[in-house]
C-alpha cells in the first residue's frame, strides 16, 4: 500500500506541477508581464511547487528529516544524476553566467543552509526569511543581467490566449493534485522507511529526491537527444538555488524545521556541498567550459557512490 501511495503521489505531483506552471504563465500574460520575467520568476516558482508542498507537508506531519532531505537530495540529484546523464547523452557548454553569478550564488546558499542548520540544529523562521529574501535579490540581479544580455525568451506563446475559465480550472486541478500528491508521497515514504528499517532522512534524500527530479531528468535528456540549445547548466543551478531559497525558506517561515537525524549534518549536506563545489574543477579540465560525456559519467558514478553510502551507513 505504501508503494502505491508513493507512486500515486509522484504522478499527482507531476500533474499538479504541470497545471500550476500553465495557469501561472497564462495568468502572468493577463497582467502583461514580459516573457523573460515570466520565465525567470513565475515558471521557476511554479516548478518548485511540488518540492515546496512535499517539504511543507513533511514539516507539518512531524517529519522534518524528509522536509530537509527532499531539498538536499534534489540538489545532489540535479548535479550528479540529471546533469551527469544529460552530459552523457550530449556535451553541455558552459556559459559565462555560470561562474560569474549562478555557481557562486549556489555555493553561498548551500553554505548558508549548512551554517543555519549546524549552528543551532534548526532552520528558524528568521533564517528562512534570510534565504527567501536572498532568492528575491538573486532574481532581481538575474533579470537585470538578462535584459542587458538579451537572453532568448522560452515561454509558450499559446498560453497568452487562454480563457479565464481555463486558468481557474487549471489552478484548481494543480492545487488539488499538489496537495494530495504531497500528502500521499510523505505518508507512503514514512511507511516505507519504517518497513525496510531505514531512517526518514535516507528516504528523503534518495526515493523522494529522485522522484521529484525525474521530470527534469526526462526533459533534459530529451532536449539533449534532439540537440536543442535549451539545455542550460544555469537552469539546473538555478533550480538548486530555488530549492534552498523558496522551498526551505518558505517552509521554515510556516514552521521551523529541526534537525532530528545527525547524518543530515555529518553526511548528506557534506555531499551536497561536494557536488556543488566539484563543478568548478570540472569546468577547468579539458575540454574547458564543457561538460563532456566522460565528465558526465564521473558525475553519475559519484551519485552512485553517494547512494551506496547512504544506504549502508549505520
Amino acid at each position: 500500500m505504501s508503494i502505491l501511495l508513493v507512486i500515486l503521489g509522484f504522478i499527482l505531483l507531476v500533474i499538479g506541477g504541470e497545471f500550476l506552471v500553465r495557469s501561472s504563465v497564462a495568468l502572468s500574460f493577463k497582467f502583461n508581464i514580459s516573457k523573460m520575467v515570466i520565465g525567470m520568476t513565475v515558471v521557476s516558482f511554479a516548478t518548485s511547487a511540488p518540492e515546496l508542498l512535499v517539504s511543507l507537508q513533511a514539516a507539518l506531519l512531524g517529519s522534518p528529516a524528509i522536509a530537509i532531505n527532499n531539498v538536499v537530495g534534489s540538489n545532489i540529484a540535479n548535479i550528479g544524476l540529471v546533469l551527469g546523464v544529460t552530459a552523457m547523452v550530449g556535451t553541455i557548454s558552459v556559459d559565462r553566467s555560470f561562474y560569474r553569478l549562478n555557481w557562486p550564488v549556489m555555493m553561498v546558499f548551500s553554505i548558508l543552509l549548512y551554517y543555519f542548520l549546524w549552528n543551532d540544529k534548526v532552520l528558524s523562521a528568521i533564517e528562512g526569511a534570510v534565504l527567501f529574501i536572498g532568492l528575491l535579490v538573486f532574481l532581481f540581479v538575474l533579470i537585470k543581467i538578462s535584459k542587458k544580455d538579451a537572453v532568448p525568451e522560452e515561454v509558450d506563446d499559446t498560453l497568452a490566449i487562454v480563457s479565464n475559465f481555463k486558468i481557474i480550472l487549471w489552478l484548481l486541478i494543480g492545487a488539488l493534485a499538489l496537495y494530495f500528491g504531497s500528502e500521499w508521497l510523505v505518508e507512503g515514504a514514512k511507511e516505507i522507511a519504517r518497513s525496510i528499517g531505514v531512517s526518514e532522512a535516507v528516504i528523503g534524500v534518495s526515493l523522494i529526491a529522485i522522484g521529484t527530479s525525474v521530470p527534469e531528468l526526462a526533459a533534459s535528456v530529451i532536449a539533449a537527444a534532439k540537440q536543442e540549445k535549451a539545455i542550460s547548466l544555469g537552469n539546473l543551478i538555478g533550480s538548486n538555488i530555488f530549492n534552498i531559497g523558496s522551498v526551505l525558506g518558505l517552509t521554515s517561515l510556516v514552521k521551523s524545521i529541526p534537525v532530528t537525524e545527525p547524518q543530515i549534518l555529518t553526511n548528506d549536506l557534506i555531499w551536497m556541498l561536494g557536488f556543488a563545489a566539484v563543478l568548478i574543477p570540472l569546468m577547468l579540465l579539458p575540454k574547458r567550459f564543457q561538460i563532456s560525456r566522460l565528465k558526465g559519467f564521473f558525475l553519475v558514478l559519484g551519485y552512485g557512490v553517494f547512494m551506496v553510502v547512504i544506504f549502508t551507513m549505520k
